[in-house]
């Protein structure tokens, strides 16, 4: 009986020939899934129009059940990260005048806050700043990919709520915000909301808010994206079905947490 001869050790090049053939048998294999993955999506049907719309049926469900999974992890402890005043942008970045283009009438602006019950205040800029003040420096992060470090005053929405005996409404699911001429509008949470670093901002870099960065009166939301940030707040509601949201009803995400 002839003994097995021992296998001869691989050359490197057929070494590297065989990593070779295994890497673009992957890279095929992976495209191939990548490719059938974005096919199977690109031709599943749109969501149904709720409060967000635009976005394929499949990707929605995700994106609440991401939210639903972050959700567990927001509290009033984490706190966004804060930095010296001296680090703000002097030069703030503007995005867009959906909502907020011209200059507002300061002569007649008041905040309409609409409870659940149907009663409505009326609440002048001179009451907002009678209540303590809050300043934050934070790094205010956009959607689009950029980032920017940017110093803001106002009053704590939590505080405001306090003062305006507006407890009750915090036991609802969702606070909404629009402009004045409801052309922009916001859907919130209502934890994130509260969440202590939220404020109602009637200043930036120490000044009167300009007419482009929301004047009088603006939402400054650091745990969530840019957009959630809504310019020259005209009207608060309170809700336990999702409020509209201007860019969820483009396909984005409604939760948009960072």
């Amino acid at each position: 009986m002839k003994s097995k001869q021992p296998k001869k050790p691989l050359t490197i090049e057929q070494k590297i020939n065989r990593r070779t053939f295994i890497s673009l048998g992957t890279f095929v294999v992976l495209s191939g899934a990548a490719y059938g993955g974005w096919s199977w999506l690109k031709n599943s049907p749109k969501e149904i129009r709720t409060a967000t719309a635009g976005a394929k049926a499949p990707l929605r469900r995700a994106l609440n059940k991401t939210e639903l999974f972050f959700r567990n992890f927001l509290s009033n402890n984490n706190l966004v990260k804060t930095y010296p005043k001296e680090m703000a942008a002097k030069v703030v970045r503007h995005n867009s005048d959906i909502g907020s283009g011209g200059t507002p009438d300061m002569a007649n602006w008041k905040l309409e806050i609409k409870k659940q019950s149907g009663e409505v205040l009326n609440i002048s800029l001179d009451e907002i700043k009678a209540l303590p003040k809050t300043e934050i420096v934070f790094d205010f992060k956009c959607v689009e990919g950029w980032d920017q470090i940017s110093y803001w005053g106002g009053v704590k929405f939590a505080d405001f709520i306090e003062h305006f005996k507006l407890g009750d409404q915090t036991q609802l699911a969702y606070v909404g915000m629009a402009t004045p001429d409801k052309k922009y509008y916001v859907g919130l949470d209502m934890p994130s909301a509260m969440h202590p670093q939220t404020i109602l901002a009637y200043e930036m870099n120490a000044k009167p808010l300009m007419p482009k960065h929301g004047e009088p009166l603006r939402l400054i939301i650091p745990v969530k994206y840019g957009i959630k940030n809504l310019k020259r707040i005209g009207s608060i509601t309170f809700n336990n079905q999702r409020p509209p949201d201007y860019w969820a009803e483009q396909g984005y995400d409604y939760y948009s947490g960072l």
